[in-house]
């Protein structure tokens, strides 16, 4: 029921979706078609471009080698790199540890050649008919550092792409040698590849835009971060996956990480604020109506996909699509909608009972600037310039600075505790999102207040000074607050 009212609201070319619990595949639905021009249905051993979901792939890797001693998260990834480095702008900066590059806080850019991505917004990349450069040709040699590690969220491709390459300099395998001997063979799963090999390509899914004339096959390419959006897999072989990562580690066909360390990949390894459930290693954290839940999206032209796990509650649920128009806003809420249902989670919904406090909205209005570089495009696509706070018809609202119409419009900040006057809640409900928390974490010291996203964990920090227009409204609005509370004062009984 539940499947069939998603397909209802989400048309697709082709759809897979699937329930993991207990080891196996429970349910599984296919709709519509791999390819309009044959006709071939979707089925549990279609082959989807899985995309960033690579990124999980490749921390099992790391996090292997970490088990056998080869290698320590927070040593400087440097130490074990051999095809390039990774360079620092100043050396009062403390080195970007393998930790860094796991959870996205290394310092490293969105982009390297901002001139490719202008036309290939996810990722740099080439032809499938073009040899694929090396990292170290790529990089020259050297991918400089944008930002303080340790300092900051920043999604990037790029992370994991490093990681990959340091795979293979302390294994002295290629990456595609090492998946299929160390994660996909020992898992069972046989449809699974990083090259687009001759296990895959009969059953490869063709990828479509859907447009005003209906779906269009997307041009392919080949991705230079391979190891963090390359890997083509199956839903049969994707939910061998998810067992073994609700399973300790092992599935019904072997072992690929102890108990132990795959507890620590989901457990918060970078957390800006401890309201907020941040990001372990690889996987995005969230509080699913109070159960632990990670979470991991796959976005390519023409492929989008999702896995939504629920450790404790081991169960799982995959979703794969080769053309759908937004996906990439719609899967992950609800293949995360599905998985609450399945696990009995509450709903979270907007308050109405906790009150707006205006006394606190001079220190919250204000422009918060996005800190990311302008050619980090995709970063940039979601968030623009960065945050405004603002009162709209007497409540505390915020929008983006984005291109993104509805982002820009804003979304009423509706109070979420009673007891933390800086907790919020957006609806974003007409957007097949759900709900979300925002917060502020107010540094009295500094006057740099931080604003904070459930959803993605980049940190905001609220531009101070007499040149922000944010600014001069914030310090207004507080003083008229203040002056507000001070009247009500000398009203009260006793009060004078």
């Amino acid at each position: 029921m539940a499947v069939g009212e998603l397909l209802n609201r989400r048309p697709t070319v082709g759809f897979a979706v699937g329930v993991v619990r207990d080891g196996d595949l429970e349910f599984f639905h296919g709709h519509g078609t791999a390819d309009i021009a044959s006709g071939a249905p979707i089925t549990q051993d279609t082959v989807f471009r899985v995309a960033s979901i690579t990124k999980t792939f490749t921390a099992v890797a790391v996090l292997q080698l970490a088990e056998r001693g080869l290698v320590d998260l927070d040593t400087p990834a440097n130490d074990y790199l051999r095809g390039f480095r990774l360079v620092s702008p100043s050396s009062d900066w403390p080195p970007a540890t393998v930790r860094h590059l796991l959870t996205h806080t290394s310092g490293v850019p969105e982009t390297v050649h901002a001139s490719r991505s202008l036309k290939y917004v996810f990722g740099e990349s080439v032809a499938l008919t073009q040899p694929l450069p090396t990292l170290a040709d790529y990089y020259r040699g050297g991918l400089r550092l944008v930002a303080r590690p340790g300092s900051g969220f920043t999604y990037t491709d790029h992370n994991f792409a490093t990681l990959g390459q340091l795979v293979e300099d302390v294994s002295g395998q290629r990456l595609d040698s090492y998946f299929h001997e160390h994660v996909f063979q020992p898992l069972g799963m046989t449809s699974t590849d990083l090259l687009r090999s001759d296990r895959i390509r009969p059953h490869l899914a063709t990828g479509y835009t859907i447009g005003r004339r209906g779906p269009k096959p997307v041009t392919d390419r080949q991705w230079i971060a391979a190891a963090a959006s390359s890997i083509y897999s199956s839903p049969r072989d994707m939910a061998r996956y998810l067992a073994a990562l609700l399973g300790g580690g092992a599935n019904q066909h072997g072992r690929v990480l102890s108990p132990v360390t795959l507890a620590t990949m989901f457990q918060p390894q970078y957390q800006p604020d401890p309201r907020i459930p941040g990001m372990g290693l690889a996987f995005s954290r969230f509080d699913l109506g109070g159960h632990v839940a990670v979470e991991h999206e796959g976005i390519l032209p023409g492929f989008n996909s999702d896995i939504f796990l629920a450790p404790d509650d081991g169960v799982g649920v995959l979703a794969f699509t080769n053309g759908a128009r937004q996906a990439m806003l719609w899967l992950p809420a609800e293949v995360g909608r599905l998985l609450g249902d399945l696990i009995g989670a509450r709903e979270e919904r907007v308050r109405t009972d906790v009150a707006q406090r205006p006394d606190l909205w001079g220190e919250l209005c204000g422009r918060y600037p996005f800190p990311a570089p302008l050619t980090d495009l995709r970063a940039r696509s979601m968030f623009g310039a960065g945050a405004e706070v603002f009162v709209r018809r007497g409540a505390l609202t915020v929008r983006l600075l984005s291109p993104v119409p509805a982002a820009y419009r804003g979304f009423t900040l509706h109070p979420d505790d009673e007891n933390d006057p800086y907790a919020f809640r957006i609806d974003l409900e007409n957007y097949g999102i759900g709900t979300a928390r925002v917060v502020f974490a107010p540094d009295p010291d500094t006057g740099r207040t931080a604003l904070l996203f459930e959803l993605f964990p980049t940190t905001l920090r609220r531009r101070v000074g007499p040149q922000s227009p944010g600014g001069r409204v914030a310090r207004a609005l507080r003083s008229a607050a203040l002056t507000a509370r001070a009247r009500r004062s000398n009203q009260a009984p006793g009060g004078g």
